[in-house]
């Protein structure tokens, strides 16, 4: 192949999504291809997609639509979640070339034989029953952190959730291989790794998905806490039955785990977590936040919760959103249900109107917005470590504390990637937090 062959990336979705990319793109770059920003122009588009919301399904059309403005001879690659779910109807997108599945996306750059345009899309995927080994990766987009794969796929069957049909069943990396992959981050002076994974605190289920456990999750944060060079682990999403007493304790005690814990949530209402077949009560949710406050007062507890779910009636969402004001949490994500194909919620009674979900979910981002104000009031007066990031935000640099306030000053291109001792002392107009440097500098 042409040495000067160019290629560029695209990823929508999570962020397990952006360290698939990345390792994706240095196969590329072990193939001789020069990797540029999507903006410019490439012979090869590749589109890392995601199907967990509608939004994400329209904007693969608007990015294959800007892929051929930059260049109409490019040759286009949709891989993926969406490529996994509906191959043929992203093909029939005009402009796309090859659409490759769960299996067949790491190993992308033995399709592309003569990278001619395609009259129509070229479809590789599989059954997602052979999606049953794993492909270690990590990202590496910013100096500052990295997300760390460390596990795919979800044996879990929650009615809404398309996943485990985008990705197969649960399987986990090898030890040896995270705490490589760690060692290769750290080496290269980056200060944070994330944990990332469709379901990690099922990690230890064997890498062709078998179900013996030779390592449990918890094995994993104590190895990888005795890794030398990372100043910061942080895990990034956690189902409330697998976060264990053992696990929250180990955090707190930890060398270099973050008192920072995203738990999904769902719905404060019994009646729904039965019909989104959840694998826990409330009453389990409201244990582990008390467990983790109890042991870090300061940690920070994010929270994922859907709205407008089949068979929400105003009474059931009241009892979510009463459920979670009351509940010593510090932020929200909140989802607007929309119905998925091939979802057992699909075909549900009790549709809720558009319009209600929209209510609901500005409601539920109003009470974030509350709770986040509330946490980061909580923590002024308090001395913390701030990992400054790379970009210059209109003359200021913002980083966050370990306990995920975000804070700012003005701009210091000396502080990127720097981790300081700071007093947090108050609120800006803008919500972030402003700061007294502790120490003189810590590099």
């Amino acid at each position: 192949m042409n040495s000067t062959k160019k290629v560029a990336f695209y990823t929508l979705g999570c962020k397990l999504n952006f360290s698939e990319t990345s390792t994706i793109a240095r196969g590329f770059t072990d193939e001789g291809f020069d990797r540029v920003d999507f903006k410019e122009k490439a012979d090869i588009y590749v589109i890392n997609t995601c199907s967990v919301t509608e939004n994400a399904d329209k904007r693969f059309k608007t990015i294959v639509k800007q892929a051929q403005k930059n260049n109409p001879e490019a040759f286009v690659a949709a891989i993926g979640c969406y490529a996994q779910l509906k191959p043929e109807e992203l093909a029939d997108v005009n402009g796309v070339d090859l659409v490759l599945g769960a299996t067949e996306k790491f190993k992308i750059t033995d399709y592309l034989n003569d990278l001619s345009k395609n009259d129509f899309g070229e479809v590789h995927s599989c059954e997602i029953e052979e999606a049953d080994f794993y492909v270690g990766s990590y990202s590496i987009g910013d100096r500052t952190r990295a997300f760390l794969k460390v596990q795919d796929g979800c044996d879990y069957k929650c009615t809404y959730c398309t996943i485990p049909l985008a990705r197969g069943i649960s399987r986990s990396d090898t030890m040896t291989n995270v705490l490589q992959n760690a060692k290769e981050i750290s080496e290269q002076g980056i200060k944070e790794i994330v944990l990332t994974g469709v379901n990690i605190g099922d990690y230890g289920k064997g890498e062709f998905g078998n179900k013996k456990h030779e390592h449990t999750f918890l094995d994993l944060v104590t190895q990888l806490d005795k890794v030398e060079g990372i100043e910061r682990l942080r895990i990034s999403s956690i189902e409330p039955n697998l976060l264990k007493n053992e696990t929250i304790d180990l955090v707190s005690k930890s060398r270099a785990f973050v008192p920072h814990f995203h738990v999904p949530l769902q719905s404060g209402s019994n009646d729904i977590l039965k019909m989104m077949k959840r694998r826990y009560m409330k009453e389990l949710y409201v244990d582990r936040v008390t467990k983790i406050k109890e042991v870090m007062p300061h940690a920070c507890i994010g929270v994922d919760v859907i709205v407008g779910f089949p068979g929400e009636t105003d009474e059931l969402f009241l009892e979510t959103y009463n459920f979670l004001s009351e509940l010593d949490i510090s932020y929200l994500h909140v989802f607007t249900y929309s119905e998925r194909d091939n979802t057992e919620a699909a075909d549900m009674e009790g549709a809720v109107y558009k319009n209600v979900r929209a209510k609901r979910s500005k409601m539920l981002r109003g009470l974030s917005a509350k709770k986040r104000r509330a946490f980061y009031e909580k923590q002024l007066d308090t001395t913390r470590t701030v990992l400054f990031e790379g970009e210059n935000k209109e003359g200021y640099i913002h980083g966050f504390t370990e306990n995920y306030v975000k804070v700012k000053a003005p701009w210091n291109p000396e502080l990127v990637n720097t981790l300081h001792t700071v007093n947090l002392t108050e609120i800006d107009e803008d919500g972030l937090v402003r700061f007294d440097f502790v120490d003189t500098m810590i590099a």
